[in-house]
């Protein structure tokens, strides 16, 4: 028969009882994480969320009370009283905060027996499916903890930095309008307005601004988002940003230094790293153009080099287009490489097609001369020039993509990255800050033809781009800014648009209609009409900032309750089928086959 807990107190955490407590009568509870019977003695590790105690049942003192205890078995749920006493020299466990120290117990409570788990609780390498079929299983092993602990740790240091800096916490809705520009929402139909739907928040963007368009100067939020958009191992339906939006700011650095001192902040508190330089600042065009991406990992080198003016020299059919406007040939040199093999070197090629290259050149120096399928299409005095132009020596690799510019930095890009980690040249202990500033306004969707906004339609662009908005959009660039922390885009924003005329026409310049403008965005419109606040601000995804300082690569483990790759929830099942009665009073028919998606 299992027990009530009565008037039982716990005493301390498992994980927190150390030598300091010797003698003292205790109380502590927990799940059992491991027994060992070896007949005239017992030990238990009692495991919670700070850690494992050991407790030792003696048969000489009390056979009555060895006898339960040996009915005990994993993942019990126990309560114990007894006197803390320090282990002998040879029984110490070094890998325990408590090692030095056991509880001799002398009353014990079953509170809630278990059966055997799926799983072993301690073992990470089990089939990911289960684990999550399992979670509050899964959620009960050491490692998940600890990234769980590490959330709730910067929570609390973002709420403390935030309120210290005079910002407020306020809460934005979770049922609002559907404003689709960019990913797909989630809709939620309504009872009481049939035929209507909510559309839970892709961010609380408008919100924030309006929230200082109604005088409220300084916002911010840890705010659940949703989006309706394929999976990655980094990407999760539903996630979290550290929202936050500060009026009578036009200059990227009024929130750049504010918000810069948070994330220093937090990785002072997580990490003990004392950062006191500023951030370093790179332009988009150059972070393209240097590393072939806007979020580019900075702990290692490894630049790309122009070789258009060198290509045209050619023959070569791949470097035909180089002469064309927005066209170019570049490439990088991967130090030591010349050796890759030939899988190794498709591999790399994979990735660049992967990235719409048509190819990738490779150009190894070896010990007995030049390997490259360009070579017959050079002079050996071009071939040098190229070389000498990516500073290459013997034992590089020269790795080429031609193509429109965007294909052959994002290509180069990644191409560059996947070298990296293939050649360990990434110190993962080491942290790399980087603001990438200066995007551009527009991007031409080619799917529908049409401009697009880079970051979303209430952006800033520079006053002095202005004069191309009507004639040349591509060429403006915005007051938009990201920070990049180890090749990943941790937290991004911009200064808004607060003039009502320049805000219709980006409306206007992204193809949108007054019709559309006013069913998409009406409400927002028209609070245009009563004073707006120059305003700006910035959302860092929670979610990616502790996976960066936990060290995982899976954001499945910073989540208590994560979905898999295909959006389902598979320990309660979710999305599931509901009851005809809850259709028939949302007026919701579905049609097609189950599955189908219709």
């Amino acid at each position: 028969m299992e027990e009530f807990l009565g008037n039982y107190k716990r005493s301390k955490l498992c994980g927190k009882f150390s030598l300091k407590d010797l003698g003292k009568k205790v109380t502590a509870m927990g799940f059992v994480a491991k027994y060992r019977n070896l007949g005239s003695i017992m030990f238990i590790d009692l495991r919670d969320r700070s850690g494992i105690v050991q407790l030792s049942f003696l048969e000489s003192i009390d056979s009555l009370l060895f006898e339960k205890a040996s009915h005990i078995r994993n993942e019990f749920v126990i309560a114990v009283k007894g006197i803390i006493q320090a282990r002998g020299k040879e029984n110490i466990n070094p890998n325990l905060a408590t090692g030095e120290i056991e509880i001799i117990v002398n009353e014990l409570k079953i509170l809630s027996k278990a059966d055997t788990t799926p799983f072993n609780i301690g073992d990470s390498n089990v089939n990911e499916n289960l684990r999550l079929k399992y979670r509050y299983l899964d959620l009960r092993r050491a490692d998940l903890q600890k990234q769980l602990l590490l959330r709730n740790k910067i929570t609390n240091i973002v709420h403390n930095y935030m309120s210290k800096n005079h910002f407020l916490h306020i809460e934005t809705p979770f049922l609002g309008k559907s404003t689709p520009e960019g990913a797909r929402d989630y809709l939620v139909p309504s009872r009481v307005n049939q035929g209507s739907f909510y559309a839970l928040p892709q961010s609380p963007q408008i919100y924030k601004q309006l929230l200082m368009i109604a005088g409220y100067d300084r916002y911010y939020q840890i705010a659940k988002c949703f989006r309706d958009e394929d999976l990655r191992a980094n990407r999760q339906p539903e996630f979290t940003q550290i929202d936050i939006e500060m009026s009578y700011v036009s200059d990227v650095r009024d929130v750049i230094k504010i918000t810069e001192g948070l994330i220093k902040e937090i990785f002072n508190k997580t990490l003990n790293l004392n950062l006191k330089s500023k951030f370093k600042q790179i332009t988009y065009k150059d972070a393209m153009n240097i590393y072939g991406s806007d979020k580019p990992d900075t702990r290692f080198e490894m630049f790309i080099t122009d070789i258009t003016r060198l290509a045209k020299k050619s023959e070569f059919v791949l470097f035909k287009n180089s002469a064309k406007k927005g066209y170019s040939v570049r490439g990088i040199c991967v130090k030591g490489a010349a050796n890759f093999t030939r899988k190794e070197i498709e591999q790399l090629q994979r990735i660049a097609q992967e990235y719409k290259a048509k190819g990738l050149i490779s150009i190894a120096l070896k010990e007995d001369g030049i390997y490259s399928s360009i070579s017959k299409f050079f002079t050996s005095e071009q071939l040098k020039e190229i070389i000498n132009k990516f500073e290459a020596k013997q034992g590089d690799l020269i790795l080429i993509v031609a193509d429109k510019n965007q294909i052959v930095c994002n290509a180069l890009g990644a191409v560059r990255l996947a070298a990296a980690n293939k050649l360990n040249l990434i110190d993962k202990n080491q942290y790399s800050f980087l603001w990438v500033v200066d995007f551009p306004l527009f991007e031409f969707d080619e799917e529908e033809n049409r401009l697009v906004a880079m970051h979303h339609p209430f952006t800033s662009p520079l006053e002095k781009d202005l004069k191309y908005l009507d004639k040349n959009p591509l060429k403006v660039r915005s007051k938009a800014y990201d920070l990049v922390i180890n090749g990943q885009e941790a937290g991004g924003g911009s200064i808004r648009i607060h003039s009502r005329e320049l805000q219709k026409k980006m409306f206007e310049r992204i193809g949108l209609s007054d019709e559309q403008i006013n069913s998409r965005f009406g409400f927002f419109v028209n609070a245009f009409n009563y004073g707006v606040p120059p305003h700006g601000g910035l959302a860092f995804g929670l979610d990616r900032l502790v996976m960066l300082i936990g060290k995982t690569d899976n954001i499945k483990d910073v989540i208590a309750f994560p979905k898999n790759q295909n959006a389902q929830c598979l320990m309660s099942e979710a999305p599931s089928e509901v009851d005809m009665k809850q259709m028939e009073e949302l007026s919701l028919t579905i049609t097609g086959e189950k599955g189908s998606g219709v």
